[in-house]
């Protein structure tokens, strides 16, 4: 007879290089050949307490904790920081574009660095948007205010 791997008796697969049992429907409740033996003396495991949580040494989502809440301030800080490291980019921007350039815009004429230039327009940029959605945003506000259906 040979160990190859192909079906066996009744036409179930045989186990070989399997870490299940031969027949997958097979259920441990029903099936006692697949139960694992309880070695006697022993029962059910059960949970064994750790060491006593001191304050502040417990893990986030153990029981007993309290989660930390975000606050205003703390997104105010986070707002802060990475404020201070744009305008920081953009002096070194700024910095590193001090050639002089020729503007011009309508009957306006001058000569800027080029990195204030290209600052400039990009507040510029910032501005077509904002204000647009400023005034969109209070439209809705008033229309919720009265309880009407925004128009579009």
């Amino acid at each position: 007879m040979s160990d190859d791997a192909g079906p066996g008796r009744l036409g179930r697969p045989t186990a070989h290089g399997s870490a299940g049992p031969v027949d997958p429907t097979a259920d441990p409740v029903t099936d006692p050949g697949m139960r694992v033996p309880v070695p006697v003396g022993e029962g059910p495991t059960q949970p064994v307490p750790g060491p006593a949580a001191t304050p502040g040494t417990a893990t986030p989502g153990s029981p007993g904790t309290t989660p930390v809440r975000r606050s205003r301030s703390g997104g105010l800080w986070v707002g802060l920081i990475l404020s201070a490291l744009v305008l920081l980019f953009l002096l070194v921007f700024i910095l590193q574009n001090g050639a002089p350039v020729q503007i011009s815009f309508f009957a306006l004429e001058g000569t800027l660095p080029v990195g204030v230039a290209l600052l400039l327009a990009a507040i510029a940029g910032i501005l077509l948007v904002a204000i647009p959605g400023t005034v969109r945003i209070l439209q809705l506000r008033g229309a919720a205010r009265r309880g009407t259906r925004p128009e579009r």
